[in-house]
């Protein structure tokens, strides 16, 4: 790891608490067989790390890549937290190094909330106004986080009033097995939901039948409650009917 990266890290590792070490590695899915295997914690809390971060803003892209190798989730994090500043602070110069840096390490993008503080404020707002065609590659992929980032991208378009390639993305991965992209999916849908209702329902209508619950409950958490009940209902009385087919 290089000075710089050391240094960095090393101040995190002075703000380590073992105790919120051991719950984030449970509530982050860190254990043989999960989704997180292997993922390792300080125990140090987001606004902290964000501060940190602040305090190595000026971190060059190598700096950030080699603490990206790091295997505490919150050194990634921080990393992540400068890249994205770099890429809002930067001219388009460097927002291309970001982009092209973040997609060549995404493999240490490898938790939910590394790739939810990242892909909608680098990989998105590069996209905006590009081919995102590289999004459908992602969606396509084994690994759980590609498909993620994939589906996460789009909250820079949606904010930009597009949603296209949310809706496009969501329904392919209808089929998904993982229960993280059922809520990455109803997160996005949601959101498309507070700008475009309509776009929403006429997505609700064409797909409920084949929407995963956890996808289902997180795109319709907006909508009235009397709505939403009866978006429940309807794949409710599907699934008793299929059960009797």
């Amino acid at each position: 790891m290089s000075t710089d990266a050391a240094l960095a890290e090393d101040a995190l590792r002075a703000l380590a608490h073992p105790g919120k070490a051991a719950t984030a590695a449970a509530y982050f899915k860190s254990g043989p067989g999960e989704y997180g295997e292997g993922d390792r914690f300080y125990g140090i809390r987001v606004p902290q790390v964000r501060e940190v971060a602040r305090q190595f803003n000026t971190l060059s892209l190598p700096a950030c890549v080699a603490l990206l190798q790091s295997p505490y989730n919150e050194a990634r994090l921080m990393a992540l937290a400068i890249l994205v500043r770099r890429f809002e602070k930067g001219d388009a110069a460097m927002q291309e190094a970001v982009y092209q840096t973040y997609m060549a390490q995404r493999q240490r993008v490898n938790n939910w909330n590394l790739v939810d503080s990242s892909a909608p404020y680098i990989a998105g707002p590069y996209l905006l106004q590009r081919d995102r065609s590289v999004l459908t590659t992602l969606s396509q992929s084994g690994t759980l986080w590609d498909r993620r980032i994939a589906v996460l991208s789009t909250f820079a378009f949606i904010r930009a009033n597009d949603h296209v390639d949310t809706l496009a993305l969501c329904e392919s991965l209808l089929t998904d097995t993982h229960d993280l992209m059922h809520k990455a999916c109803g997160w996005m849908l949601r959101e498309v939901g507070k700008r475009d209702a309509t776009a929403l329902r006429t997505f609700l209508h064409q797909h409920h039948r084949a929407m995963p619950r956890t996808m289902l409950r997180y795109a319709i958490e907006k909508l009235e409650e009397t709505e939403r009940k009866a978006w429940l209902e309807r794949e409710s009385q599907y699934q008793r009917q299929s059960q009797h087919v």
